[in-house]
This record gives C-alpha cells, sequence and structure tokens, in this order.
C-alpha cells in the first residue's frame, strides 16, 4: 500500500469512496467531477431516439461524501496528547497519523506524488509535501481549509 493510501485510510472513514478502489489519487475525485448525462451525444448533435434514451439509462451521479479533515486531525491530535504542528509540518502530520516521518519516507511519498524538484532540499520538498497531500484529500473528498492547501 502507497503511503498516501495510508493516510487517506487514517483520515478517511473505511466505506468513504476514496478508501475503496485503487488507493485513491483521482479516482473517486474524478468520478464525482463528471456531469450528470455527459455520455450523451456530443453537443450540436441532435438527439435521436437512441441517444436520447442511452443518456436516460445513465445513472446520476452521486456527489462523494465530505469529510472535514481539519476536525478529525484536531480529534487526533486531542487524543494523542502530542503537541504537532501538522498544519504546516508534513513530518508532524505523519507523526500525528503514526507513520513513519524519516527522510526515506517523506521521499517515497515524494516520489509518489511526482515531486519533480531536488529531494536533497528536504525544506523544500517537505513544504511542498504538506501542501500537495491537503490538496489530494481535498482532491478525494475531504473538506480542507484553503490556508492548509496554499
Amino acid at each position: 500500500m502507497s503511503i498516501f493510501s495510508t493516510i487517506l485510510n487514517k483520515i478517511f472513514p473505511h466505506d468513504h469512496p476514496a478508501n475503496t478502489g485503487s488507493g485513491g489519487t483521482a479516482g473517486p475525485a474524478a468520478a464525482a467531477t463528471a456531469a450528470p448525462g455527459s455520455a450523451t451525444a456530443p453537443a450540436g448533435t441532435p438527439a435521436t431516439p437512441s441517444t436520447a434514451a442511452a443518456g436516460a439509462s445513465q445513472p446520476p451521479v452521486t456527489p462523494m461524501p465530505t469529510v472535514d479533515v481539519e476536525a478529525v486531525l484536531i480529534k487526533m491530535q486531542e487524543s494523542s496528547g502530542e503537541t504537532l504542528n501538522w498544519r504546516t509540518s508534513i513530518v508532524d502530520l505523519l507523526k500525528l497519523l503514526g507513520l513513519d516521518s524519516s527522510l526515506a519516507a517523506r521521499k517515497e511519498l515524494a516520489s509518489e506524488l511526482h515531486y519533480t524538484g531536488g529531494t536533497d532540499d528536504s525544506a523544500s520538498m517537505n513544504i511542498w509535501l504538506h501542501k500537495q497531500v491537503m490538496t489530494k484529500l481535498a482532491e478525494n473528498g475531504g473538506k480542507v481549509p484553503d490556508d492548509l492547501k496554499n
């Protein structure tokens, strides 16, 4: 299991769509953003009984349930008894989730999330990782405040 999938499993309920399927970096979010009836005839094509029936037979797209990531993390921190700066630190976020926060683990996470910078500059990588993890959590059905994504 990838590190990001493990992060999803720690924050999202086990029955959440982000925890089912491919591990969740884009699958559930992409499915949730598809327009209802998007499989109908292209624009400008007159509707015929067969194209209208095809569009009508598509099941409606149900929105993905939202998880308040900030509330979950606050509750986890209250339960841990530790003072961790998870709002800005990827190391502290990983510690809060009970995951390996070593440089090797962070480099692996950076690789999973397609970091293109130098992994020898751990400060820049860490800042990017934190923002990227928060953004990916939001893409997978998490309610994440803007200040945690930017």
